[in-house]
Order: C-alpha cells, then sequence, then structure tokens
C-alpha cells in the first residue's frame, strides 16, 4: 500500500495538471466559460419546473430545489462517468510515449467534473435560500452523501474506463443505461406515487445519495434518523455506502489486473 501512495505522490503534479486541462477544455471557444456551470442546472431546472410544476400542476413552493438537486447529483454522475469512460482512449497518444500511471486519467476525469458540480451548487444554495428554505445545523450531513458520490463514480469511471478499452461499444450501451438511471433517480417526480415500481427506484443507490442529500438540504431533519416513504434514509445511506466502497475495490481490481493490456488495445 505504500508503494502505491508513494506513486500517488510522485505523481500528484500530473493529475493537478490534467485537472486544469479538463476544466479549460470543457469551456474551451465558449464566452463565457465556467459561468455555465451556473447558468446550466438553472436554465434546466426552470424548463423542468415549467413542464412539471406549472403545466402538470405538480410540486409545491420548494419543487424547484426538489429538481435541482437531483438534477445536479445527476449530472455529476453522468458527465464523470461518461469521460473517464473515454478517458484511456483519449489519452491513446501519451500512454504510448510516456510512462505514467494509467488511473490518474479516469481519476482527474472524475475530479474536474466533481470540482465543477461543487461550483454548481452554489445555485443550488442560492435558489433555496431565495424559495425559504429553512435550513438547520443538519444541513453540514450532506457531506455524507457528496462523499459517497465522489466515491461511487470513481468506482464506475475505474469499472468503466477498463471495459471501454476492449469494448468501445460500451459508449453507446452507457447512454442508455445513464437514461434508466435517470429515470429511476426520482429527479423530477416524487416517489409516493408510483406504487410498486418504487422498489425498483430504492434499490438505485444514485437516488439513495439524491435522497439522502435532499433529507439534509429540505427535510429539516437528519440523515440518521429520518425516513423517506417508510424506508429509513440512514438504511439508503449505508446500502449506497457499502455499495460504492464495493464498486471502487472492484475497480481497482479490474484496472490494475487490465491495465498493462491497454497499450494492445487503443
Amino acid at each position: 500500500m505504500k508503494k502505491y501512495w508513494d506513486g500517488f505522490l510522485r505523481y500528484r503534479y500530473l493529475l493537478r495538471e490534467l485537472v486544469i486541462k479538463g476544466i479549460k477544455l470543457k469551456y474551451r471557444r465558449s464566452y463565457l466559460g465556467l459561468v455555465w456551470t451556473l447558468l446550466e442546472p438553472l436554465l434546466t431546472t426552470l424548463v423542468l419546473w415549467f413542464v412539471f410544476g406549472s403545466l402538470l400542476g405538480r410540486g409545491g413552493a420548494l419543487y424547484p430545489v426538489y429538481i435541482l438537486s437531483g438534477r445536479l447529483i445527476y449530472s455529476c454522475f453522468s458527465s464523470s462517468t461518461k469521460i473517464a469512460m473515454r478517458s484511456i482512449r483519449s489519452n491513446q497518444a501519451m500512454i504510448k510515449k510516456v510512462y505514467v500511471p494509467k488511473y490518474l486519467y479516469p481519476l482527474s476525469s472524475v475530479l474536474y467534473n466533481y470540482i465543477l458540480f461543487l461550483l454548481s451548487l452554489i445555485i443550488l444554495a442560492l435558489t433555496s435560500i431565495v424559495l425559504g428554505v429553512h435550513f438547520t445545523w443538519h444541513i453540514i450531513e450532506v457531506f455524507i452523501p457528496l462523499i459517497i458520490l465522489f466515491v461511487m463514480s470513481i468506482a464506475a469511471g475505474l469499472i468503466l474506463s477498463t471495459v471501454c478499452v476492449f469494448f468501445r461499444d460500451l459508449e453507446y450501451l452507457w447512454d442508455v443505461m445513464l437514461m434508466l438511471i435517470m429515470y429511476c433517480s426520482a429527479i423530477f417526480y416524487y416517489i409516493d406515487g408510483i406504487g410498486q415500481a418504487r422498489s425498483l427506484i430504492m434499490i438505485n443507490p444514485l437516488y439513495c445519495i439524491i435522497s439522502n442529500f435532499r433529507c439534509a438540504l429540505m427535510e429539516q431533519g437528519s440523515i440518521f434518523t429520518h425516513y423517506s416513504y417508510g424506508i429509513s434514509n440512514l438504511t439508503m445511506m449505508l446500502y449506497s455506502m457499502v455499495f460504492s466502497v464495493v464498486a471502487l475495490a472492484f475497480g481497482i481490481f479490474i484496472f490494475k489486473k487490465n491495465q498493462d493490456k491497454f497499450i494492445l488495445h487503443i
């Protein structure tokens, strides 16, 4: 373990440069640049609120906060995994010329998307204040689902980047999977009126993360004692945490086992 930690410290400056490069490339030739990190989720939320809140008459005064919180977390997971999945192939020129730990590429992809996600939380905070969300000291618990989200994104990024080297059709399959994950994450609807389909939603670890985040932000209760639709938020937290850690261990294993073969397939 010490060997891997020393190796990570040795290349931490390269990781930083890869993260900075990713942020710059994302907003290259954009006049507003990082401002889009704040505008995009806000504009998307306004569209969803207009369709589901105004036209269909759903939700209440805090419905935009409900949508925005789910939308931001899903977008972070979606963009992180999609870019991490292509990271090995996208950096094939560098991989063929010099040796650096290959895990830096998917890791940097997740990191810079996560940094942009954290910046976009500014809009969520402002929206919550404007709409009158009453914050309690339980707001500090939002860091728990955010950390779990980060771990799960890294785990998925390592797995997807490994498989995509050998099976490039995964890019198209993952787009379909992300659509399924989105609709199973209750981003713009409440799950109290969907009957038996609620069980399917509950087994989605990303929904558990979103639910815990909303609990700490909007429900004015603790993740450790609150119940959502008859299920303990603590149970959902433990489930998503165990899922993420196991997925991370599996991702590290298959990435390490196959990384020496990447050069033959990129």
